[in-house]
C-alpha cells in the first residue's frame, strides 16, 4: 500500500502576535552627589577606611585615569543578571488606564486611515556600579540602584490582548567626577525593548517568518490638515 501525500488542515491553539515593535529607550540620567553619593556605597563593599568615595581616591594618590567604572544590570539584591537570557531581568508591565486603552486614529504612509490603541508601559530594574583600580580589582561596589521609565506605544491592541516585552539589548555607563568642592556619580542607561501585543487563539495557518514593523511615533498623531477644505467648484472664480 503506497503512502498518501494528502495534506489535511489542522487547527492549533497558539499565542497570536497582534503587533510587534522594537524601541531604543534612553533612561533619564541618574545622578548622585555629595551625601547621596556616599549613601549608595556601603562600607562593607567599599574599602574606604571611613573616607568619602572621592576622598578615598585622592588620599591614595589616584588620578582619574588610574581607575575605571563599570555598570551592569542586576536583580534587586545586586546580583548580576544577563538581560538577554533572564526574562525576569526587569519589570515591564502595562499601566492600566482608567478608561481603558485610548483609541487613536492615524494615517498610514499609504494614506489609509486605521484605528490603533495607546498602550502605556512601565519599565523598572536595577543596576550596580563598580569602581576598579588599575589592576582590575574592585575597590568600591554600589548598592542596587533602581531605575524606571514609562513609555507610550501606538499599537494594534484590541480588548483581550496583553502586553509582553523583553530586553534585546542593554547598556549602562557610569562616570565619577571628583573635584575639591564637588563629587558626583552619573549613570546612563540605554536599552532596546521588544514590545508585543498578544492573545491566545485557535487558528488555521500557513506561515512565514516575521519581524517587527516600523514604529508609528507619537509625532505622527499631530493633525496635518491645518485648513478647512475649499470649494473649488465655486471659488476661486475662473
Amino acid at each position: 500500500m503506497g503512502h498518501s501525500h494528502h495534506k489535511e488542515k489542522v487547527c492549533i491553539k497558539t499565542r497570536k502576535v497582534y503587533d510587534w515593535v522594537t524601541r531604543q529607550v534612553d533612561v533619564p540620567l541618574i545622578s548622585f552627589s555629595n551625601k547621596d553619593l556616599e549613601s549608595i556605597f556601603p562600607d562593607n563593599k567599599c574599602h574606604r577606611h571611613d573616607k568619602k568615595v572621592c576622598e578615598f581616591f585622592t588620599s591614595h594618590g589616584f588620578e582619574p585615569e588610574d581607575f575605571t567604572i563599570r555598570c551592569f544590570l542586576t536583580d534587586e539584591d545586586g546580583h548580576r543578571i544577563d538581560p538577554v537570557v533572564d526574562n525576569d531581568a526587569l519589570i515591564c508591565q502595562e499601566i492600566i488606564q482608567p478608561n481603558g486603552r485610548q483609541p487613536v486614529r492615524i494615517t498610514l504612509p499609504s494614506g489609509e486611515k486605521v484605528t490603533l490603541q495607546k498602550v502605556k508601559a512601565l519599565v523598572k530594574g536595577h543596576v550596580v556600579v563598580q569602581i576598579l583600580d588599575a589592576n582590575g580589582h574592585v575597590v568600591c561596589e554600589s548598592k542596587a540602584i533602581p531605575f524606571a521609565t514609562t513609555q507610550t506605544f501606538i499599537l494594534c491592541a484590541p480588548e483581550g490582548t496583553f502586553l509582553d516585552c523583553h530586553i534585546s539589548f542593554f547598556e549602562c555607563d557610569a562616570s565619577l567626577v571628583c573635584t575639591d568642592n564637588f563629587s558626583q556619580l552619573d549613570v546612563s542607561i540605554t536599552l532596546c525593548l521588544e514590545v508585543q501585543m498578544e492573545a491566545d487563539v485557535k487558528i488555521e495557518v500557513e506561515a512565514r517568518f516575521c519581524k517587527p514593523r516600523e514604529e508609528i511615533l507619537e509625532a505622527t498623531l499631530c493633525p496635518v490638515d491645518k485648513f478647512p477644505p475649499q470649494c473649488p467648484e465655486v471659488f476661486p472664480a475662473h
